[in-house]
């Protein structure tokens, strides 16, 4: 079975905050209420530095997919 690349989440014990859980490499979880970021993986220097040039690509494309799914509950 292949999953979506997001995932909301939704948890009631953080009842103000929004999580978009990347199921790719690297999966992450973020919390678009203050863009806190749990990285799933254990990764090497090299992937870390790789991982910051990405990042920031990632995050965006997780914040897009959120805005693209609220605007199709409000449709």
């Amino acid at each position: 079975m292949e999953f979506p690349k997001f995932l909301l989440g939704d948890n009631t014990d953080f009842p103000t905050s929004i999580f978009v859980i990347h199921t790719e490499y690297p999966r992450f979880i973020i919390n678009l209420e203050d863009d806190s970021v749990e990285w799933l993986e254990d990764f090497s220097p090299e992937d870390e530095k790789e991982l910051e040039t990405e990042t920031e690509g990632l995050i965006q494309a997780a914040t897009d997919f959120y805005d693209r799914e609220v605007s199709r509950y409000e449709d």
